[in-house]
């Protein structure tokens, strides 16, 4: 149990997610990151930050809870990263509401100069100023819908993966990798969206 959230922390995660394995049904396992938000610590406060990381927690919880009921789960890795699992056919409806919400909602965290502007700046590593746009949130997705896992470890470097390249992308953002097992005919496109 992860202290600061409430919410189920490392073991529990891979329980879970050894657990849906387990079971050989669909699911979906989503890796939700944000994006600035270590510029925003060095704005604003440790303290304001823990509060956007509880704030991202109810979200997650209370949004997957509401939509799914008991069929997901939703975990705190630590920091700024989570994780929920879902079945894979509530991918596209929870993951934007989550975003929804959040966008919604995270503009209110910042002082009203810098939530209207909708950027403020902040300094490189090298002391150069830059604008700096409000927190966004990014979620990779991975899925065992065209390829087979072996084991928790597997689910989690993929999903790590597809939140990296969430990352990339503009705004908040979900992306669900599509690639299939290269045995499934499928050689390995690498369609990610």
């Amino acid at each position: 149990m992860n202290p600061s959230t409430r919410l189920p922390g490392t073991t529990e995660i891979e329980r879970e997610i050894k657990r849906r394995m387990e079971l050989g049904e669909f699911f979906a396992v989503c890796y939700a990151d944000l994006d600035h938000f270590k510029e925003y610590n060095d704005r604003y406060s440790y303290n304001d930050g823990d509060r956007v990381i509880y704030l991202l927690s109810r979200i997650l919880h209370d949004v997957v809870r509401g939509m799914i009921g008991k069929q997901g789960f939703v975990g705190h890795i630590g920091g700024d990263d989570f994780i929920f699992v879902l079945p894979i056919e509530s991918i596209g409806p929870v993951c934007s509401e989550i975003l929804d919400v959040f966008d919604t909602l995270v503009p209110y965290q910042y002082n009203e100069q810098d939530r209207r502007a909708g950027y403020y700046f902040g300094k490189d590593r090298r002391g150069q100023l830059h604008r700096v746009p409000l927190m966004t949130l990014s979620i990779g997705v991975v899925t065992n819908q065209h390829r087979r896992f072996a084991h928790p470890a597997q689910v989690s470097e993929l999903a790590t993966e597809m939140k990296s390249y969430a990352k990339t992308q503009a705004g908040s953002v979900f992306v669900v990798d599509r690639r299939h097992d290269r045995d499934q005919g499928d050689e390995g496109s690498g369609d990610e969206a």
